[in-house]
């Protein structure tokens, strides 16, 4: 069953212009029947009472004998204040009488109503015989019947002007304040992500919008229940992985000093190798799917950023020594810096950062690590003496198995993802770019 799109298709479709398009004209169209029919009303009405008030004076003084001694009326009388004139004739038809003489109109045969053109405009005119043949013409302007009736309807259709501009304003404002109320529901559905997704409220949303919301809620929860499934899956494959690979370790280092030096060896020291990266990745994606599964549940506390920083480094420089590498915490002049946040998320955030810059510089390289505050944030950098990273490949490499091409490093590709994702929670943010003037990269986390 097809339907009738009222919204049209371009930046015209808006609510807002929609019913702007439609109840507008509307408006016009009432105010200009309210206004045709207030005149016509008011014609006929001015028209019946003008009427009435003629024959009474006309009857009146046809019965009266002798000559009318009427004043002689003004222009702005006859014409601005719609006075009678009095017109008086003899059975042969000559004028012998006239409250404005100026006024040309001729004598009318037939009494009752006539309308009249005289001078170049329009009157009104009632005529009354006597007996004896006399004939009394009462004439008024036309044109001053005219505006006395555009006057009453002005004085009508005004109200109904001042409300269409009126209601238009409001009508503005009410669909501006519906607009602000469909924009906080998206700015809260913007915010939903694979870690944290939760049903959008129903309150103080409209009836037409709830069925759109309900379906959008079905749908996030669809995307919530696939989320846990997949973190579920990838925690129970890894925890499933992680047993026969350590069994799978142990056994080499039980065969290893049986295997002969020469070719052999350096297919078992592969082979070796390959087991130690299968290792990583299972601890890797173990850590991911915890971190995932666990949003939310971690309390927040305030945290001494220095001190986990120092147990970070020093976590880490047994792999730092293994490889040659000259890794150290500058000196600092902040001290005691707290920070709200999970300190296992914040663990991860360092761990993760001096771990990869560990793993990408070569052998007799530098990492150093700097705490400072930078216009009232905190900041915290990790320097190396690695290659870097294409400038291009600087916003990938947060991509989770995103491995940069042509680096002979081992790793899984899920250490910067995992390290993005903690210090979101802990409110800071995570950016890479390449040191000036020599090679190395400046990994540098900044509170928001």
């Amino acid at each position: 069953m097809s339907t009738i799109n009222v919204f049209p298709a371009g930046r015209l479709c808006s609510l807002r212009g929609v019913l702007m398009m439609w109840l507008l004209p509307a408006y016009v169209l009432v105010g200009a029947v309210s206004a045709t029919g207030a005149y016509w009303s008011y014609t006929h009405m001015v028209g019946t009472f003008m009427d009435d008030q003629m024959q009474l004076l006309a009857d009146s003084q046809v019965t009266q004998p002798g000559t009318p001694d009427w004043p002689t009326l003004t222009h702005e009388q006859v014409h601005e204040w719609g006075t009678y004139v009095g017109q008086v004739f003899d059975r042969d038809g000559r004028l012998i009488a006239s409250s404005w003489p100026a006024l040309t109109l001729d004598r009318i045969s037939d009494p009752g109503f006539h309308d009249a053109i005289a001078d170049g405009q329009k009157w009104r005119a009632y005529v009354a015989r006597s007996p004896d043949g006399h004939q009394v013409q009462v004439v008024q302007s036309g044109n001053f019947r005219t505006h006395l009736a555009a006057g009453r309807a002005l004085g009508v259709i005004a109200p109904v002007v001042v409300l269409l501009i009126v209601s238009s304003f409001i009508l503005w404002g009410v669909v501006a304040m519906i607009s602000r109320a469909i924009g906080d529901i998206a700015r809260q559905a913007a915010q939903q992500d694979e870690n944290n997704i939760a049903e959008l409220p129903l309150t103080h949303v409209p009836r037409e919008i709830t069925p759109l919301i309900v379906s959008f809620n079905s749908l996030l929860t669809r995307l919530r229940d696939a989320f846990t499934t997949q973190r579920r899956f990838v925690q129970d494959a890894a925890h499933e992985l992680r047993t026969p690979i350590a069994a799978i370790g142990l056994q080499l280092e039980t065969l290893r000093g049986d295997v002969c030096c020469g070719e052999t060896q350096e297919r078992f020291s592969q082979l070796e190798q390959g087991i130690q990266r299968a290792q990583r990745l299972v601890d890797q994606l173990l850590r991911l799917s915890r971190q995932e599964g666990v949003t939310g549940d971690a309390a927040p506390a305030d945290v001494d950023v220095l001190a986990v920083l120092r147990e970070s480094v020093n976590g880490l420089i047994l792999l730092a020594e293994q490889r040659g590498i000259d890794l150290g915490l500058l000196p600092t002049t902040v001290s005691h810096v707290p920070l709200r946040c999970s300190v296992a998320d914040l663990r991860s955030v360092l761990d993760n950062l001096i771990e990869n810059a560990l793993r990408y510089t070569p052998e007799g390289g530098v990492v150093d690590v700097s705490l400072t505050h930078d216009a009232g944030k905190l900041v915290i950098e990790v320097i190396d003496t690695g290659p870097g990273i294409p400038q291009e490949l600087l916003d990938r490499v947060f991509d989770r198995f995103f491995r940069v091409p042509g680096t002979g490093a081992r790793g899984s590709g899920l250490g910067l993802a995992i390290a993005r994702g903690a210090a979101q929670r802990c409110g800071m943010n995570i950016s890479l770019r390449n040191r000036e003037g020599t090679s190395g990269l400046i990994a540098r986390v900044e509170t928001s």
